[in-house]
């Protein structure tokens, strides 16, 4: 967590308010449209797949202003991208192949909790085992990091070049590959992190719509 910005008190969250919270919501939902659960239910066509941390802070449908329907959304620790995680490799599936999504983001955030115990040598538990992969993107990076003197900064060039990586390695994907091979379908991936401090999206402009930058090894002959 960001050691800079005081947590958000969550006192009054209880499992009871939860379900009178949901309640509120239904009302309010149907008092500015009567149909609106019935349109829902109908079924969704998202444009976009949102690949993002778990962390409570970042929802994805409030910090771009978007309505449920809207965004198609898995996260994880960290929003890491890697070929064994076949539960991201479905999400992908389903939103390319079958929602047929015109924008893939990958999202990460300043402060990332993962970021930060991926840059120590302490011990975690199970979860050193997926913070690894951030190792190996520091790993990747490491004479660009090894230069940055002060830790934050270095903590946020690394969630960004955690986001970069995430980029390229859906681009390895023959999910992603196909969909640009096809003259019929309009495919972009993203890199963006967001800035809890301000709820400011920066744009890291990492975007690709087709692998013609990519290593020749990675580039399927579909």
């Amino acid at each position: 967590m960001n050691q800079d910005i005081k947590p958000h008190n969550t006192d009054h969250i209880t499992y009871q308010s939860l379900l009178e919270g949901n309640k509120t919501f239904v009302a309010e939902a149907l008092k500015e449209d009567g149909d609106y659960f019935t349109k829902l239910a109908a079924g969704q066509k998202p444009p976009v797949l949102w690949i993002g941390c778990a962390d409570s802070r970042v929802p994805a449908n409030q910090i771009t202003h978007t309505s449920p329907g809207e965004i198609f959304v898995h996260r994880n620790i960290a929003n890491v991208v890697v070929h064994t995680d076949m539960s991201m490799l479905s999400v992908l599936d389903y939103a390319v192949n079958v929602l047929q999504v015109k924008h893939v983001i990958v999202v990460g955030h300043y402060g990332c909790g993962g970021v930060n115990a991926a840059m120590t040598n302490k011990e975690f538990g199970l979860i050193d085992n997926w913070l690894r992969h951030i190792k190996d993107v520091y790993r990747l990076h490491a004479d660009e990091l090894d230069a940055i003197t002060d830790e934050k900064t270095k903590s946020d060039r690394l969630v960004e070049c955690n986001v970069i990586e995430g980029v390229y390695n859906l681009g390895k994907t023959t999910i992603v590959q196909n969909a640009w091979k096809d003259p019929n379908r309009e495919l972009q991936v993203h890199g963006w992190v967001y800035e809890l401090s301000t709820g400011l999206i920066k744009d890291l402009n990492v975007s690709r719509k087709d692998n013609s930058g990519m290593e020749e090894v990675f580039r399927f002959d579909i």
